[in-house]
């Protein structure tokens, strides 16, 4: 599968993606005005890490977004260069495990919003469902005791 992330259209699809959704800069400072020449400079080195399984991506950058309720939420942003891997990644297994979410599913998934979610939950309610479940999984992985694993 990794073959597949790492062929050259694929890639080319995730640099023109992450070059035009913009974004901050990570802890490196690096725009996506940098991305070309970086990649064009170092894109044997990063391929071959990434295939021998040594490609270490950087540190994420927080930055606290702020909310509507006057709270903020943290925000972690990769490197541009981390970025255009993670979209590269994506594009392979997005489509894989796509088919096996539920028709009723927003969060997260392509074509869906927030706004057919409502548009969902009120067409529901007007055929007389009475419950609406709303899950967000915000810091789950924080307060949930998870078994530690041995990988060695």
């Amino acid at each position: 599968m990794i073959e597949n992330v790492l062929k050259n259209e694929n890639l080319q699809q995730a640099y023109r993606r992450v070059y035009a959704n913009k974004g901050a800069s990570g802890v490196d400072g690096k725009m996506v005005n940098d991305l070309l020449p970086d990649l064009q400079k170092h894109q044997k080195a990063y391929i071959q890490g990434i295939r021998e399984g040594n490609y270490q991506p950087a540190p994420i950058l927080g930055i606290e977004i702020p909310k509507s309720n006057g709270k903020t939420r943290l925000l972690g942003v990769p490197t541009v260069v981390d970025r255009v891997f993670q979209q590269a990644i994506q594009q392979v297994l997005q489509p894989i495990f796509e088919q096996d979410f539920q028709a009723h599913s927003y969060g997260f998934r392509p074509k869906r919003n927030a706004h057919q979610a409502m548009r969902q939950s009120l067409t529901n309610i007007n055929q007389g469902y009475q419950y609406i479940v709303d899950i967000d999984l915000e810091s789950f992985f924080d307060n949930v005791g998870l078994p530690i694993l041995d990988w060695t």
